[in-house]
């Protein structure tokens, strides 16, 4: 039987099911970041005319304006600048006025009989921005142009704009977006979290293909994977229409790569340099180029191709401390590990497209894309097992004497591949006045661990050592640096090798098509949009684990017999001498083939899972003057299964599971922009969303990972998905010559959030952190994103030049449970939700000169939820990173630059419940980085 709440929601999904069916609607660019289609909608029951508009080196405007003089008539140009405008009479010439940020005014009176390619000039009037090879403030143009003549809100990043910052991949460009934080892994950049909400409630798709991510614990995306160098641009949608997919409850990525049409022709770019690390002495190289051109008479056929080549070396210090709560009440360290970090990433990546546009509104594409990236890392690990001792009496909430303590030295060599194809086929035609859009695409997200080896020696010295936390809780003192057991490498014996082997391989297959149908409707203009998806996924992993803790596994090796002549230091802690990774990975060589598998274990972690997701929508776009209303239904069903093999420890004795489990959700939804004025957009919004389990917390089995810590993950077949009823309201001024301030309001009312509950058990005889997924039945989010973003254009002289991009984003929400932890709780906090998130950027741009310095940060947020000891909760600290870029125009097609990262050498910080209980603590130092640009 349907819920008060399933039913509110079936009869408002009927209600604008039939809006959208029972009359026609609008032609019109739906959305930019609409499943990569460009001005896919844009569709007219009268009378059209086409053309292209470009810059004065060929390059196409997308988000100009378009208006037939004396008519009521307009249009926007799509990403390749192309657009198409009804007009009274298609046989006679018309006068078309161009409205675009950062240039002047523009009327072309054109004959319709003749290619239509309008060229907007780079100044006119007093203010315009003057345009010198690659500028910052061209890009932004682009970006702000698509942004105001969408009718959601969406936030777009253009390439260039991108590369004048330094981030080298997708997560850290995002970063600059308003309402974008970015979670980091040895301070680069990996996942986003979008208004405050988890990293899993945003999709990301390249090219308008969703992207499965290569991870198996997580559906969020690696955006580390992904170069910022090979991409168009970057559109951020934060409120859907129903022709995009559903599950995207706080944001929807979508990359756009590059095109032949981007240009009128020949197109040649590249970039190279090189930097310096400060931890390390270690250098870091990039390189990227692309070429593309367009061939034919009138320029028909396109071909691009574009390749990304990175390796960084870094070596961050990291400190670890692993706090408990005994029976008294009082915090303690359990574990501490110092870990010394050698680690070097490489990115390879590549895009290809194949497009043929024989006629206006028609034309075939095929593209393809690559990403590659490798971490190879060494890491050192100096370990105290404080708990293994025991404590005396006199120790408080930041210091203890423990007596028998246990101290071991490990090396673990692990080499991580993710590797991301994609493939699409597809097309549009224009049939009579309407239009059908479609397309078939294929990708696989991969991810293998070719090395995941370890190496522990153990001291048979158990020596009486204390902590202090007093005075400097991220760099406490330590009496064993001081007594120096640790350093004494004879009395250290083998104790286990450990060996891993992952393979995750997510293949998806999905197709959709899409009619478009306009007429008009009174005063107005109208198109009905139908359409639909069909997704289907299979995820198969596969781990393989090895252990031995006989003495002859050994093989001969003792500590010293595979330490170097190097000095490990991890901050000021002497951590003895590295050990010698060619050494480690001779004895690894030799003792995997003998290192007995776990065969529980391995079979246990092993599960395949297929997602069938089918997706149908109906909508209609109404336009009347400056109001512009979409209102639709979309209806997705899903059906999933998952197997993986169980296991009865007291009967020794494995068997199979499988948890199916299927439901159909609607998505209604209504969209309204009233333009106030060409420059004064309102927009409101009511949509739903979704989010689906992980693909691991649905399988139902047990996985134990070691670590130092033992972590038991648990699945829990009987997860429903998370569905979030949003409201979005946001008004934006687009300052002239170039600039824009907003300010957008959204509450999300969440049902069945998903968490992951975390307590203290035994395991084996050892303290366990015991984690499980489970549904909080009520939730929400709620918040609001401020943006300023101008160019000083109105102060005298060279002060002109100065401009600012800052914004500012505030999010609030909770969790609720059906009934209270074990701590008595029954309300928290979202887990990746900052309170308070902010950019600031001051930037000089005059002739060929062109400087920035940003800074961004991010509050406390909470990471994981010990639902047994609140107090326990751990906890990222608020990070803020200082960057710096410069760069001068040496010739039109040459450009010198350098980039400085981190300036400040922030630390990345983890704690327990309370600041002083610091968890991790780890550094990463500045990098400098030089190169140069070339654009033909």
């Amino acid at each position: 039987m349907l819920t008060l709440r399933a039913r509110a929601g079936c009869g408002a999904s009927i209600l604008c099911l039939a809006l959208a069916l029972g009359t026609p609607a609008h032609a019109g660019d739906i959305a930019p970041a609409d499943a990569g289609a460009g001005a896919a909608g844009q569709v007219s029951a009268r009378p059209t005319i086409s053309g292209h508009v470009y810059d004065d080196t060929g390059a196409a405007l997308p988000g100009a304006r378009i208006t037939v003089e004396g008519t009521p008539f307009e249009a926007s140009t799509d990403a390749q600048g192309g657009f198409t405008i009804a007009v009274s009479d298609p046989g006679q010439p018309v006068t078309l006025a161009i409205d675009y940020l950062g240039r002047p005014h523009t009327t072309r009176t054109v004959d319709p009989a003749n290619s239509i390619e309008i060229v907007l000039p780079a100044a006119g009037q007093p203010g315009d921005i003057v345009v010198t090879g690659a500028s910052l403030l061209d890009n932004t143009a682009r970006a702000l142009n698509q942004q105001r003549q969408a009718d959601n809100t969406v936030t777009i990043l253009s390439a260039d704009a991108i590369g004048r910052f330094p981030d080298p991949n997708i997560a850290e460009a995002l970063q600059r977006v308003p309402g974008i934080a970015i979670e980091r892994d040895q301070g680069e950049g990996r996942y986003i979290n979008v208004r405050g909400a988890p990293s899993e409630f945003s999709a990301v798709s390249v090219d308008g293909v969703q992207i499965a991510s290569v991870d198996p614990s997580t559906r969020a995306v690696d955006l580390d994977t992904l170069p910022s160098d090979i991409v168009a641009n970057i559109a951020v949608t934060k409120t859907l229409v129903p022709s995009q997919d559903a599950d995207s409850i706080s944001g929807a990525v979508n990359i756009t790569t590059r095109s032949a049409f981007d240009r009128r022709g020949f197109a040649l770019t590249g970039m190279a340099g090189a930097s310096y690390n400060q931890f390390g002495d270690t250098s870091d190289y990039r390189a990227s180029a692309s070429v593309s051109d367009r061939f034919s008479p009138d320029r028909q056929f396109g071909v691009l191709l574009s390749g990304s080549y990175s390796k960084t070396h870094r070596r961050p210090d990291n400190v670890e401390n692993g706090w408990v709560r005994n029976s008294a009440g009082q915090y303690l360290v359990g574990e501490t590990f110092f870990k010394d970090y050698d680690t070097k990433r490489e990115r390879i990546a590549g895009t290809g497209a194949l497009e043929w546009r024989p006629a206006d509104g028609h034309r075939l594409y095929l593209r393809g894309s690559y990403a590659q990236f490798e971490d190879d890392e060494y890491r050192d690990r100096l370990g105290i097992v404080w708990s293994d001792g025991t404590v005396r009496a006199d120790a408080t909430d930041t210091a203890a004497t423990y007596d028998r303590t246990r101290i071991n030295k490990q090396v673990r060599h692990r080499t991580q591949r993710n590797e991301i194809w994609t493939v699409v086929g597809g097309g549009e035609n224009r049939l009579g006045a309407g239009k059908l859009s479609y397309d078939v695409s294929y990708t696989r997200s991969q991810q293998t661990y070719p090395n995941r080896n370890e190496l522990l020696f153990r001291s048979t010295l158990r020596p009486t050592l204390s902590y202090n936390f007093a005075n400097n809780a991220d760099l406490p003192t330590y009496s064993l640096f001081t007594s120096n057991e640790h350093l004494q490498t004879a009395n250290y014996g083998f104790y286990e090798n450990t060996f891993r082997s992952n393979t995750t391989k997510n293949d998806t297959f999905s197709a959709q098509i899409r009619g478009d149908v306009p007429a008009e409707l009174g005063s107005g203009d109208a198109t009905l949009s139908i359409g639909g998806r069909y997704r289907e996924r299979t995820v198969d992993a596969d781990e393989e684990r090895f252990r031995n803790r006989d003495a002859s596994a050994a093989l001969g090796r003792t500590l010293a017999g595979v330490l170097s002549d190097q000095e490990s230091r991890n901050f000021d802690y002497d951590l003895g001498d590295r050990i010698d990774p060619a050494k480690a990975d001779d004895y690894f060589a030799a003792a995997r083939p003998n290192s007995p598998r776990r065969v529980s274990d391995s079979r246990i972690a092993d599960y395949r899972v297929k997602e069938k997701v089918l997706g149908i929508f109906g909508m209609g776009k109404f336009e009347f003057g400056a109001t512009t209303l979409i209102a639709g239904l979309r209806v997705e069903s899903t059906d999933f299964r998952g197997d993986t093999a169980t296991y009865n420890a007291a009967t020794n004795v494995y068997g199979a599971r499988t948890s199916k489990t299927g439901y159909v959700e609607f998505f209604p939804n209504l969209t309204l922009r009233q333009e106030f004025s060409p420059n004064l957009i309102g927009r409101f919004a009511l949509t739903r969303g979704i989010n689906r389990p992980n693909f691991v917390d649905l399988v139902p089995r047990t996985l134990v990972e070691d670590d130092g810590v033992l972590v038991v993950r648990q699945g829990n077949a009987d997860l429903r998905p998370t569905l979030s009823n949003n409201v979005d309201a946001g008004l934006e001024y687009y300052i002239r010559p170039l600039g824009i301030v907003a300010v957008n309001a959204f509450y999300k009312d969440l049902e069945d959030y998903r968490y992951t509950v975390t307590r203290n058990g035994i395991v084996d005889g050892r303290v366990a952190r015991l984690t499980q997924p489970i549904n909080a039945p009520k939730g929400k989010l709620y918040g609001v994103e401020l943006n300023w973003q101008q160019q000083f254009s109105f102060l005298p002289g060279l002060l002109g030049g100065f401009g600012v991009f800052a914004n500012y984003t505030y999010t609030a929400g909770d969790a609720r449970l059906a009934q209270a932890d074990l701590t008595g709780r029954s309300v928290f906090n979202l887990p990746g939700q900052s309170k308070h998130m902010w950019n600031a950027s001051l930037f000089y741009e005059r002739g060929p000169v062109n400087l920035r310095v940003a800074y961004t940060k991010r509050s406390d947020y909470l990471d994981e939820i010990n639902t047994t000891d609140r107090t326990l909760d751990l906890y990222w600290e608020g990070r803020g990173q200082l960057d710096a870029t410069g760069s001068v125009q040496v010739t039109k097609e040459v450009n010198l630059f350098v980039e400085g990262k981190n300036l400040t050498n922030s630390a990345g910080v983890r704690y327990f419940g309370e600041r002083q209980r610091v968890y991790e603590y780890e550094k990463f130092g500045y990098t400098i980085f030089g190169g140069v640009r070339v654009k033909l």
